[in-house]
């Protein structure tokens, strides 16, 4: 009976105490979960007012840059109209071709660069030009940096006509003014070269495959004319020779690399490309006799593009040729040339392996040898 007893009262408080661990658990289950909850959605409102202020702080710095801009340019404008105002002055007592005219244009156009109108800017550097060649003549010096300017000006705009029309202005007056020795000649002849193959690898003027190959031979021809003049000039510059020697070389890598993959019937064959074959056949006449009729017809000449192929393959032969001379005369000059430091001698050396390479990789994408 007291088992029983016993029973009745140890189970019940079991089930009770099962009971208070139940909802115990449920409770801290709960309580983390409401606290996880609450804690991301805490992290997550932070990160979005991190981001906002962010935002914010671009958007004003967008607005004081904005401002600034704003303030510059009607700064700029001011100016201009005071800079336009003293050249009306000053044409108007000194004359429309007065040298002070020049500075006063070229200030002109230095504002109208920073305003971005480089229409305007190109007009008053112009303007200056033609002022300077009535006081200084056709070859001064002093055209040069306005030259420059407007090349500069016209670059902006992408007219590359006539920017390559001033490039040629350019190399003529230093040609006129300077030996080819000179430090200053060199600097223009080096300038004048990386214009025309920028020219050439750009395709800038819109030239067809012939008129591209005609650009290239005639730079190719223009270093050959340079670098053959300084060499007979006792101690030439050898880090310009060394540039004019690297530009030839690339021009007549684009012209060995432009003549490998032009098809051989584009050269022009050495052969007349047709000739005059006399053609017979038995006919009878009116009296119903059988006589020989002849008429002579031009048929295409099968040596033409045997000549043509030769042609290709000499046009070829004469540029990778002329890579090789360069090389050579590149390794010559920087070996024996004490005037160089070791450091520039390794540069050079580096400059060399590099249009080796590339003169190599021209080689072997023509299998045996040449292209047709």
């Amino acid at each position: 009976m007291s088992a029983c007893v016993m029973n009745r009262l140890v189970f019940p408080g079991n089930a009770v105490a099962l009971k208070f661990i139940a909802w115990l658990i449920f409770s801290v289950s709960l309580s983390a979960s409401v606290w996880g909850q609450s804690g991301g959605a805490h992290v997550g409102f932070e990160e979005d007012q991190a981001a906002a202020k962010a935002a914010q702080i671009r958007a004003e710095k967008l607005a004081r840059q904005q401002a600034a801009k704003e303030a510059r340019l009607q700064e700029l404008a001011g100016e201009l109209a005071r800079r336009q105002e003293a050249i009306v002055e000053l044409q108007s007592q000194q004359g429309i071709y007065d040298q002070s005219l020049i500075e006063a244009y070229d200030d002109v156009a230095r504002l109208y660069l920073e305003l971005e109108d480089y229409e305007s800017a190109a007009g008053a550097l112009g303007e200056a030009l033609q002022i300077v060649r009535i006081n200084s003549g056709l070859y001064s010096e002093q055209q040069l940096p306005l030259i420059q300017a407007l090349i500069d000006a016209r670059s902006r705009t992408q007219q590359w006509q006539e920017v390559d029309d001033l490039a040629h202005l350019t190399h003529h007056i230093s040609q006129r003014l300077y030996a080819l020795s000179d430090r200053q000649y060199l600097s223009a002849a080096q300038d004048y070269g990386k214009w025309k193959l920028r020219v050439i690898r750009e395709n800038l003027l819109q030239q067809n495959s012939r008129g591209l190959m005609n650009t290239t031979e005639d730079l190719s021809s223009f270093y050959e004319f340079v670098i053959s003049g300084l060499e007979r000039e006792a101690g030439a510059d050898a880090r310009g020779m060394m540039a004019l020697l690297q530009g030839k070389s690339q021009a007549d890598i684009v012209m060995a690399r432009n003549i490998a993959s032009t098809p051989y019937n584009y050269f022009q064959g050495t052969e007349s490309q047709y000739i005059t074959q006399s053609r017979c056949q038995n006919r009878r006449n009116a009296a119903g006799q059988v006589v020989r009729q002849c008429v002579n017809v031009q048929v295409e000449n099968p040596r033409y593009r045997q000549s043509q192929q030769e042609a290709k393959r000499m046009a070829l032969y004469r540029h990778t040729s002329a890579i090789d001379r360069s090389l050579e005369r590149m390794r010559k000059l920087y070996s024996s040339d004490s005037r160089l430091s070791v450091s520039e001698k390794q540069e050079f050396d580096a400059v060399v392996r590099q249009l080796q390479t590339e003169a190599d990789a021209l080689r072997r994408v023509r299998p045996s040898g040449f292209l047709f």
